[in-house]
């Protein structure tokens, strides 16, 4: 059977192409069923041909996201309620196809994905994916708190994003250049880049990019984000300074940032904290110890920037960076 090659790169961050070209007919969709499984979840695979089928895919993965595009003949991929019980997942899943359509299922909601639009969906509930003739496309997969976090809830079956004008163009054209640019791209930029596009997904999915949309909390919520994340290093970083600074309420930001789950406070802790893991990752910044990272960026003591860290990502700051090293 084929291997899939893979090129690590720094910090971390990974490609891995394969496809079925160099694997015997008889077993093409084992191979296909086998790594589909591997880089998303348990599933069952319903396939059109077995033998003739044909499919290729590039994985891009770093420790918080993965971008997966592919291109296949007919399957249906199905996330059935006893795969959810034994095998939990609770990440999202971001498709768009770029040639092609796809037939989602979730929650009795169906949406027909054509090129130019997209959907969220979440792995934790029934699914069924059908890819129909001639399809290719896009999937990243989103850590759950990225997505119940901003959104404050528990996020159903988005469907129909809008891709093709305004903040949706923005989304399709980011996820496609992190694809092109793939062989360049360092494990720090890989998720700066999709912290953004999932930052912007966020506003799509509860609609906070529409015209009709409350412009002047939606204007706020933009402006305090890119406050914070300019300023994210000052110690001395709060609501109410980002009010003064701003020229704002403080009442004003909190509202702004209540409508899409978060507070001041929130919003300034995980910046930091995603400021610390990109330095945790680059190599201009090895000789920082622990305490001076904290300091750098804005924590009071690095017990406190281990503490949230942890909380955060699941290992500690020096863990991370050990792996990063390693």
């Amino acid at each position: 059977m084929a291997k899939p090659t893979a090129r690590p790169t720094a910090g971390g961050y990974s490609v891995q192409s394969l496809g079925t070209g160099a694997v015997s007919p008889h077993e093409r969709t084992d191979f296909w069923s086998e790594h589909v499984a591997s880089y998303q979840t348990r599933m069952d695979f319903r396939y059109a041909e077995s033998e003739s089928f044909r499919g290729e895919m590039t994985r891009q993965r770093s420790g918080t996201y993965q971008l997966v595009t592919w291109e296949c003949d007919p399957v249906e991929y199905v996330r059935t309620p006893g795969l959810v019980r034994q095998d939990p997942e609770d990440g999202y899943r971001f498709l768009l196809p770029f040639s092609g359509e796809l037939l989602l299922r979730q929650d009795d909601r169906e949406a027909r994905l054509a090129p130019g639009a997209g959907s969220l969906l979440t792995l934790s509930a029934p699914c069924r994916v059908l890819n129909g003739q001639s399809v290719s496309g896009a999937i990243l997969s989103i850590p759950a708190q990225e997505i119940d976090g901003p959104l404050n809830l528990k996020a159903p079956l988005a469907t129909g994003i809008d891709l093709t004008t305004g903040l949706g163009r923005v989304v399709n054209t980011m996820i496609l250049s992190a694809y092109q640019e793939r062989e360049d791209l360092t494990t720090a930029q890989f998720d700066a880049v999709l912290d953004r596009v999932v930052e912007l997904l966020c506003m799509l999915a509860t609609g906070d990019d529409r015209p009709d949309a409350p412009g002047h909390l939606t204007e706020v919520e933009a402006m305090v984000r890119r406050h914070v994340r300019d300023h994210a290093a000052d110690p001395g970083l709060t609501g109410t300074s980002m009010a003064r600074a701003l020229g704002w309420s403080l009442r004003q930001i909190q509202l702004a940032l209540q409508r899409v789950g978060t507070t001041p406070r929130d919003l300034i802790r995980e910046e930091r904290l995603r400021l610390v893991r990109d330095r945790l990752r680059c190599a201009d910044c090895e000789n920082l110890t622990i305490t001076d990272l904290a300091y750098a960026s804005g924590f009071s003591s690095a017990s406190a920037l281990s503490t949230a860290f942890r909380q955060r990502f699941g290992v500690s700051p020096r863990e991370m960076r050990g792996a990063a090293a390693g």
